[in-house]
């Protein structure tokens, strides 16, 4: 199974996803971090499943629209290690919304 490790200041990525998660929907609050979480632990099976952006970075888009969130991160094979370099959510990493369905 591949290795994930978070970089330096990942943690500091969860305050701004924390804090209106108490403040507007405290009683899902846990639920909404474990399944950040949980996406996240995907990786340690399919590294590759989130999709490529710049620099040989990816992103795993986690959820969606309000209640969605961005891990960016870097796959080294060489060392079979994921590391994750930022933890967003939708909006704030400059997603744009999911078009309206007609």
């Amino acid at each position: 199974m591949t290795r994930i490790e978070f970089a330096p200041g990942v943690a500091e990525d969860f305050e701004p996803i924390a804090d209106p998660l108490q403040q507007h929907d405290s009683q899902n609050a846990a639920a909404r971090a474990g399944q950040i979480i949980s996406a996240i632990d995907a990786l340690g099976h399919n590294p590759l499943i989130g999709r490529p952006v710049a620099g040989r970075k990816r992103e795993l888009i986690i959820g969606r629209d309000a209640r969605g969130y961005v891990a960016l991160y870097s796959y080294v094979a060489a060392l079979d290690t994921v590391l994750v370099l930022a933890v967003r959510g939708q909006r704030e990493s400059g997603c744009a919304p999911d078009p309206p369905v007609n």
